[in-house]
């Protein structure tokens, strides 16, 4: 046998045997453990994804969009997104991606799966609401169907900071044409400014008056008003917007909003009211008007907030210095005068005082139709 070369092939065999043996051994194991951490991972990611979506009204809202298909066609079209639907079309969120910043959050462009373009918002906190009511008022968003609004396409609620997804808007926001590099130009009259005027107070006075319930928006300026590539106005951002209490009770809320556009007696009070949106469209009326800031940090402490600026320049007789040089030559003295009357009605310190949103998209209206006929 030895001479035949089968002792040596015999031995050679049995080490592979033992090597392979010891080798399965050692690694057999490893390799299970491995797998077994991965699907513990997984389970864990599963359940924490889960239990926030439940957290975050998932469940309820889930049932809202069920009895809403049963009752109409289509469901409304309101989608709720996976966490790695959205990363994937935001590219997980690159840094290239980023349409803009602000108070809430950080706001993405996105590519879904089937070509639609949208923006989606990360937010960075949230506030303690019931997961109830934080459902029924996404999904009442969600059903606001005015050519002026920023549709609200979907949300991913396996996060703990629910993630929103809206209709995607491509000429950036008004409050840049105004201030921006890419500021109003002299082929960008102010008839056009009022036109926008026009279609951002018609959408909120559909919010206050059509919706059901009515919406306050509670975070109305130029930043949130949105143009498309016709200069179509579409407000933006509800994320300090409320559904209009039915509850006196239940009024009082945290204050949100931002500096310069914040309704004094909303200040004071702690109460958001449709009155409320109507001082911050006034500032966005003047802000229209004057193309000046809505405050400055680098001036003397007078001159710091546009409101109080032109407050003092009514009271001299003197507000028309303020007021940007093409709208001077664009409006007639009445037109301005009037305007500035509907302004200083929409900045009274007094909410009961202010008109409503109907009133000033009426009015403003009526502007857009005499100017037509100059």
């Amino acid at each position: 046998m030895t001479e035949n070369g089968c002792l040596p092939k015999d031995n050679f065999t049995l080490a592979l045997k033992v090597v392979t043996g010891v080798s399965v051994g050692v690694f057999l194991p490893f390799f299970m453990s491995f797998w077994l951490y991965l699907g513990l991972q997984k389970r864990r990611l599963i359940r924490t994804k889960q239990k926030f979506f439940e957290l975050n009204g998932g469940v309820f809202l889930q049932q809202q969009i069920r009895n809403y298909s049963d009752t109409s066609k289509g469901g409304g079209g309101f989608k709720i997104f996976t966490k790695e639907e959205l990363e994937k079309a935001t590219n997980n969120f690159a840094a290239g991606r980023v349409l803009g910043h602000g108070g809430h959050g950080i706001v993405y462009k996105g590519v879904l799966e089937d070509k639609t373009v949208v923006a989606v918002k990360k937010s960075k906190t949230t506030e303690e609401v019931p997961t109830k009511e934080f459902a029924r008022e996404m999904f009442i968003l969600s059903q606001i169907n005015h050519k002026n609004v920023v549709k609200l396409l979907g949300c991913c609620l396996e996060v703990e900071v629910p993630m929103l997804v809206y209709e995607f808007v491509s000429n950036g926001t008004l409050y840049h044409y105004i201030h921006g590099s890419r500021g109003l130009d002299s082929d960008t009259g102010f008839n056009t400014c009022l036109r926008i005027a026009v279609e951002a107070a018609e959408a909120l006075a559909y919010m206050h008056s059509s919706a059901s319930p009515p919406i306050l928006h509670g975070d109305v300026k130029t930043a949130n008003i949105l143009l498309d590539d016709k200069l179509t106005a579409k407000v933006s951002d509800f994320g300090a917007s409320k559904l209009a209490p039915t509850d006196e009770a239940k009024m009082a809320t945290l204050v949100q909003g931002t500096c310069g556009y914040l309704d004094p007696e909303y200040l004071m009070t702690c109460r958001l009211t449709d009155k409320s949106d109507v001082y911050s469209f006034g500032v966005v009326l003047l802000e229209l008007l004057t193309r000046k800031k809505a405050l400055y940090f680098d001036g003397p402490e007078e001159d710091r907030s546009l409101v109080l600026c032109f407050m003092m320049a009514v009271k001299v007789g003197q507000h028309q210095d303020l007021l940007d040089s093409q709208v001077r030559d664009e409006m007639t003295i009445e037109a301005l005068e009037e305007i500035t009357h509907l302004v200083m009605r929409c900045l009274n310190m007094s909410g009961e005082e202010r008109p409503t949103m109907k009133e000033v998209a009426e009015r403003l209206e009526m502007h857009v139709r005499k100017q037509m006929h100059i």
